[in-house]
């Protein structure tokens, strides 16, 4: 802030408050700071040059495509979007699954809300029949 020491009115202790902002100093320090900048920047690249170890880790793969078991509320039961039967359903997912591990496979569930909870624990013991042990359950996220 600057003040006003000359001027019409008032005694000659009489100061006036300036509002006008001094860019000077701020102008000076910026020019200052560009120039360090200038001069440091290519002092920060590397040119040493080093000879890295290649990776020895191998890619991972993709994991195989998730089997998905759907349930209706009439009862009727899907793998993917295949129809099957309750009595199918171990052979079908086995088809599905391929050369796979069953007992290291993870299978999906989806059912309608309004399904009965007993076609959806036959469902489940028919997995575990087969050897299917995990098992997923999906739901719909609200948060939209």
């Amino acid at each position: 802030m600057g003040a006003k020491l000359s001027g019409g009115g008032g005694s000659k202790f009489h100061v006036e408050a300036n509002a006008e902002i001094n860019v000077t100093p701020f102008v000076d320090v910026m020019l200052v700071l560009l120039i360090i900048f200038m001069v440091a920047a290519p002092l920060a690249t590397v040119s040493v040059e080093v000879t890295l170890p290649k990776a020895v880790a191998k890619p991972i793969e993709n994991p195989p495509k998730p089997v998905y078991i759907s349930l209706q509320k009439d009862g009727s039961v899907y793998i993917a979007n295949d129809p099957t039967s309750l009595d199918a359903l171990g052979d079908d997912l086995k088809k599905a699954v391929g050369a796979r591990n069953p007992e290291e496979e993870r299978i999906f569930i989806r059912a309608d809300k309004q399904t009965r909870y007993a076609e959806f624990m036959k469902v489940m013991n028919k997995l575990q029949d087969n050897g299917f042990y995990s098992v997923a359950l999906q739901g719909e996220d609200d948060a939209k």
